[in-house]
């Protein structure tokens, strides 16, 4: 019987010993991705990101300049090349970057080059920011596919650009339409753009 357990247990570690370190890999968490866009307003571009099924986190900051650790003031001085953006950190085994590519284009007014909607400067303009060519080749035929959807009857205009570095903005501006709802409900509807979603998408 002594010998019995002392086998019990001796196979017992070893089991533990070969076995904890596949289960370890296996519950670790999935590789995951980030994909950047530009869409005017960074706050009214959120809220169908963090929707979305697959996508882990998003934050909303500045892409496109060159001058360090950019402020809100600075780039609204439209002086720097920044557009307001937004990062998305998404699980690619549960949405694609054609898929969150669909996604974008249906918050954005594609034909405007001067901002987004009721925004006329430089910082608001769309923008789809690739990270490498695989994803500048997928934003290109996404591109493609909506200029053959005949939903537009203007050129479709937002830039595919390479990526820069991104900076996350201000505490105040992440989760706007959390922090400030009714003030966020009432500038996306007076800028034009709710209106337009439902005319072009619905």
């Amino acid at each position: 019987m002594k010998r019995l357990l002392v086998f019990v247990l001796l196979f017992s570690a070893a089991v533990a010993l070969f076995v904890d370190p596949i289960h370890g890999q296996n519950s670790s968490s999935p590789p995951t991705k980030t994909a950047v866009f530009a869409g005017g307003c960074f706050w009214c571009i959120q809220p169908a990101f963090d929707k979305a099924k697959g996508v882990i986190k998003t934050v909303v900051g500045y892409c496109g300049g060159s001058e360090p650790n950019p402020t809100y003031e600075l780039v609204s001085s439209e002086k720097t090349g920044y557009r307001e953006s937004i990062e998305i950190t998404y699980d690619p085994t549960k949405i694609s970057y054609d898929q969150l590519l669909d996604i974008y284009w249906r918050q954005i007014e594609p034909t405007q080059a001067d901002g987004q909607f009721t925004a006329f400067e430089p910082s608001p303009r769309g923008a789809i920011f690739y990270s490498d060519d695989e994803e500048k080749k997928i934003a290109e035929a996404s591109k493609e596919k909506l200029v053959g959807s005949g939903k537009f009857g203007k050129p479709i205009v937002t830039e595919i650009l390479p990526a820069k570095k991104f900076y996350p903005a201000e505490a105040y501006h992440q989760k706007y339409y959390q922090q400030n709802p009714e003030h966020f409900e009432a500038f996306e509807k007076g800028s034009g753009r709710v209106l337009f979603k439902k005319k072009t998408w619905q």
